[in-house]
């Protein structure tokens, strides 16, 4: 009896180890969105393996084959093909955000896992579906984005948790940049930006969807009360059909959150202020956090570490995941509880901005 205990447990120890050494068998869906290019700059590392690449633009295969001296055999244009070839662990869809349901009803009754860019979908319906799909079949789906390796923003809401900054009141979250066109994004991660149904709307959408993530995150999944947004555009003769301006303001019981999300700033930013009833947390970039806990005590700032591993890289976080060796929390802001939120708000949103008025949220 305790030889076989010691054997099982030798075992599970031998398991754990060849499991974290074992690579993702990782497949990659589009390569029309701009952020692909992370996975091509990871080959030091040994966690993942890419199996197979979905794409059916013949100049992209051959822009990223020879950019980084892929196989042509690594290509395949049809999606069901290259699942039922390759076998993958999980997939990465870098196509249009509309495409994210498409990849994970594909999936999805394979048992494989799946990674999207922000944010989950264009539509409620889509990002429901999604999730339902994930619950029937088991399946993991996470939601990258890239503040969720801040490391500032860690600290923040671990100040927030700890009481240090008091009940919440008040969040701001600015992110964007001078525009698409203007810091030279691809023609083909253009088109998507500016088109209403592939990417479903500007600025309100690439950006705005940091802001929703983040506060639900910070309110623990808790939906707010009321969304109303305003969206504006400032260069309609670069973005004709969609805005490059957007306001959008959340408000919950005792708390609001005002998401500035522009395509109009005179640089690229992504940081989050949190006001609460003791003090406030403002994390200005990825590394740095300012703070203040005490009427009577001047404004501190930290210069933090990058987050450890394998928080630092999205891809390891889901080949962690995915092999069983990261449990994410309930509401972390890779989940699909939060993002479902997000993607709420951000429908909400739409609609505040086209009707021209509050739009309430049922509870």
């Amino acid at each position: 009896m305790v030889r076989s205990s010691i054997l099982s447990i030798v075992f599970t120890l031998f398991s754990s180890v060849v499991l974290a050494q074992t690579p993702l068998k990782l497949a990659i869906a589009g390569l029309s969105h701009g952020h692909v290019d992370w996975i091509f700059h990871r080959k030091d590392k040994t966690d993942i393996q890419l199996v197979g690449i979905f794409e059916t633009n013949p100049e992209l295969i051959n822009r990223y084959a020879n950019k980084y001296h892929l196989d042509k055999s690594l290509f395949y244009t049809d999606l069901e093909h290259m699942l039922a070839e390759v076998t993958p662990d999980a997939v990465s869809a870098f196509g249009a955000v509309n495409d994210h349901v498409a990849v994970v009803r594909a999936c999805a009754p394979k048992k494989i896992h799946v990674m999207v860019e922000k944010p989950l979908a264009t539509k409620l319906n889509d990002a429901l579906e999604i999730a339902h799909l994930a619950d029937v079949h088991n399946i993991e789906v996470l939601t990258n984005f890239e503040t969720s390796w801040y490391e500032s923003n860690q600290q923040a809401k671990y100040m927030l948790d700890a009481g240090e900054l008091g009940d919440i009141r008040k969040v701001m979250v600015n992110d964007g940049h001078q525009g698409p066109k203007e810091i030279g994004v691809s023609k083909e991660f253009f088109q998507i930006l500016v088109d209403p149904d592939k990417n479903g709307a500007g600025a309100l959408i690439d950006f705005g969807c940091y802001g929703a993530n983040l506060m639900t995150w910070l309110m623990a999944g808790q939906k707010p009360i009321s969304v109303t947004a305003v969206v504006q555009q400032n260069k309609p003769v670069i973005y004709a059909e969609v805005d490059d301006e957007a306001s959008i303001i959340l408000q919950y019981p005792t708390a609001q959150c005002i998401i500035q999300a522009s395509w109009n700033w005179p640089f690229s930013r992504k940081d989050m202020e949190i006001y609460g009833t003791k003090g406030y947390a403002i994390a200005s970039d990825a590394t740095t956090l300012r703070y203040r806990t005490n009427e009577r005590e001047n404004e501190q700032t930290t210069k933090l570490t990058a987050r450890k591993p394998p928080f630092d890289d999205p891809f390891a976080v889901l080949a962690a995941v995915v092999q069983g060796r990261l449990l994410l929390d309930q509401h972390d802001c890779y989940g699909l509880t939060v993002n479902l939120t997000a993607v709420a708000i951000l429908d909400a949103a739409q609609q505040s901005a086209a009707q021209h008025k509050t739009i309430y949220l049922a509870q």
